[in-house]
């Protein structure tokens, strides 16, 4: 795979704090391809609250990581996190963005592992509405590795615990086209945490299979709450 000087990847600091493990194996995987990284999508975004966050295992390895790097017209700046990617595609619409499954997809020394035809449920992302590119990715990455996607007859309105607590400020002002009023309505709020129990094991509900399968934190999250045996679409192929 020919890679570009300008393609840079998000760490995201969500991901690396509640699934260390699994943004690992994606740091791991752009560091071997020479793929600059940072950490965050927003310069000086909470800076020192994500490094004494960030769990042991992966700790020394976020503050080796740049927090921001400069973005000019014609970079490609890759990232396994929506929100980051709704964030760049609304302040920064010189750059192109690209899911870190795009990424993998076209990466030609790609070696897939085999899951033997396995039944999984594929659960989208609210958050990626719109990011068909991305979807498109996603499913043609299970059919490699051999997995049998079964789709969800509600296949977006979904974003785990994430739309059952209030969203952070800071997005309907960098992204009001993803995360404003009229994107919103209904969604966001204040539930106690059983609350937000019943509700995830109401979704899961609709999931007939033992497995499913996501490529969002937030829904990874929720989807572990179910009951449900929920797996990261990264830890599928890495």
């Amino acid at each position: 795979m020919n890679n570009k000087s300008t393609d840079k990847y998000i760490a995201s600091c969500v991901l690396s704090r509640e699934y260390p493990s699994i943004s690992r194996k994606a740091i791991s995987y752009m560091e071997q391809r020479g793929i600059p990284l940072m950490r965050c999508c927003v310069d000086k975004y909470k800076v020192r609250e994500f490094e004494e966050a960030m769990d042991e295992s992966i700790a020394e390895k976020w503050k080796s990581i740049s927090h921001f790097l400069g973005m000019e017209e014609g970079d490609t700046i890759i990232s396994a996190c929506h929100n980051c990617t709704n964030i760049l595609m609304e302040t920064r619409p010189e750059i192109r963005t690209m899911s870190l499954y795009e990424y993998i997809l076209a990466d030609e020394d790609f070696v897939y592992p085999d899951y033997g035809g396995e039944q999984m449920t594929l659960q989208d992302c609210w958050r990626a509405a719109d990011h068909a590119d991305e979807k498109k990715a996603v499913r043609e990455l299970l059919k490699r590795m051999n997995i049998s996607v079964v789709e969800m007859e509600n296949k977006e309105d979904f974003c785990g615990i994430s739309l059952y607590r209030p969203q952070p400020a800071r997005n309907p002002k960098m992204a009001p086209g993803h995360y404003g009023p009229e994107k919103t309505e209904g969604k966001f709020g204040s539930y106690t945490a059983e609350q937000q129990r019943e509700f995830m094991i109401r979704h899961a509900a609709q999931i007939h299979t033992d497995k499913v399968v996501c490529y969002c934190h937030y829904c990874l999250e929720g989807l572990q709450m179910s009951g449900k045996e929920a797996v990261h679409l990264i830890d599928l192929l890495l």
